[in-house]
C-alpha cells in the first residue's frame, strides 16, 4: 500500500451524502469539511485533532465530524488503516433532523468525534452497504438513517463558532473569504480592515477558527471546487472559478485534504 493507498467515491443513493471508502497511511494535513461526516474504522488505527482535543481510533470504533470542525488524520504505526465514511450536507439532513426533538439542522453536533460501541457500528455498516448498494431500497436506506442519526447527535452549540463566540475581526475577514473565496486577498489588507497588525490578526485568526488565514482561504476554494464539480462543471473550469491556478493546482491540494482526485470525485455523481 503506498502513500496515498487506495480511496475511492462510491455512488450514494442518499440525496445529498458522499460514500468514501479508504486504505491509507495517508496523513491528513488540517482541514474541514462543510458536511457531517460518520465513518467507521474497520482496520488498524489512527490519532486525529478533534473539536475535543486529539482522540485515537481504533477498528470498530466509529469516528464523527461536524461541518466546520477543524481535523487532521495519521496513521497509528505503519500498517496504516482502513475506514469507510458518509459525509452528510446539513441541508440534506434538514428534513430528518426536524423531527427529532423539533429542532432545527443547524443546533445539532455529533458530540463524540470517536465511539466505541458495537451496535452503532453495526447501524453504520448496515446503512453503508443500503446506500453504496446496486439496488439500494430507499424505505430501508431512511429507517438505517434515521437509527443511526437518533444514536448520534444531540442539542448542543453550533461547531463552527464554538462556545465563546468569534471575535468581530475574525467575523468580518470570514464572511469576506466566504462571500469570494476565488478572489486573491492579502494578510495585509484584512488585518487592515480589522484595525490590527499582521501578527495580532493572524494570531486571533488562528486561536478562533484552528487555521491561519491562508488554510482557511484553501479550504473555502476547495469547498467550491467541490460543489462546482459535484453539478457537473468541468475540472479545469472549476479550478480556475474557485482561485486555483490550474487543475493540478486544484488536483494536488484536493488530494492531500481528501484522498481522491478531482476526477475520481466527479465519477461519483456520473
Amino acid at each position: 500500500m503506498g502513500r496515498r493507498g487506495d480511496f475511492r467515491m462510491l455512488r450514494c443513493a442518499l440525496p445529498g451524502v458522499e460514500a468514501v471508502t479508504a486504505e491509507s497511511r495517508h496523513r491528513f494535513p488540517r482541514h474541514t469539511h462543510d458536511t457531517y461526516g460518520i465513518g467507521l474504522v474497520r482496520a488498524g488505527a489512527q490519532r486525529s485533532l478533534s473539536g475535543r482535543g486529539t482522540v485515537e481510533a481504533f477498528a470498530g470504533d466509529i469516528i464523527t465530524v461536524n461541518p466546520g470542525e477543524v481535523h487532521d488524520g495519521a496513521p497509528i504505526g505503519d500498517a496504516g488503516r482502513r475506514w469507510t465514511m458518509l459525509y452528510f450536507r446539513p441541508d440534506a439532513l434538514a428534513d430528518v433532523l426536524s423531527g427529532i426533538d423539533g429542532r432545527p439542522v443547524g443546533s445539532f453536533e455529533l458530540t463524540a468525534p470517536v465511539l466505541r460501541a458495537p451496535r452503532v457500528a453495526q447501524r453504520f455498516a448496515a446503512l453503508f452497504a443500503e446506500a453504496t448498494a446496486p439496488l439500494p431500497t430507499t424505505l430501508a436506506g431512511e429507517e438505517k438513517l434515521l437509527a443511526l442519526l437518533a444514536d448520534l447527535l444531540a442539542p448542543g452549540r453550533s461547531p463552527t463558532t464554538g462556545p465563546n463566540g468569534v471575535p468581530s475581526a475574525v467575523r468580518h475577514a470570514r464572511a469576506r473569504i466566504d462571500d469570494r473565496p476565488e478572489v486573491l486577498v492579502t494578510l495585509a489588507a484584512l488585518a487592515s480592515e480589522a484595525g490590527l497588525s499582521r501578527f495580532q490578526f493572524l494570531r486571533v485568526f488562528a486561536e478562533a477558527t484552528g487555521l491561519t488565514p491562508h488554510a482557511y482561504l484553501l479550504q473555502r476554494r476547495l469547498d467550491r471546487a467541490r460543489h462546482l464539480i459535484a453539478r457537473g462543471t468541468p475540472l479545469a473550469a472549476a479550478a480556475i472559478d474557485a482561485g486555483f491556478t490550474d487543475q493540478s493546482h486544484l488536483t494536488r491540494h484536493f488530494v492531500a485534504r481528501y484522498g481522491v482526485s478531482p476526477g475520481s470525485y466527479r465519477k461519483a455523481f456520473a
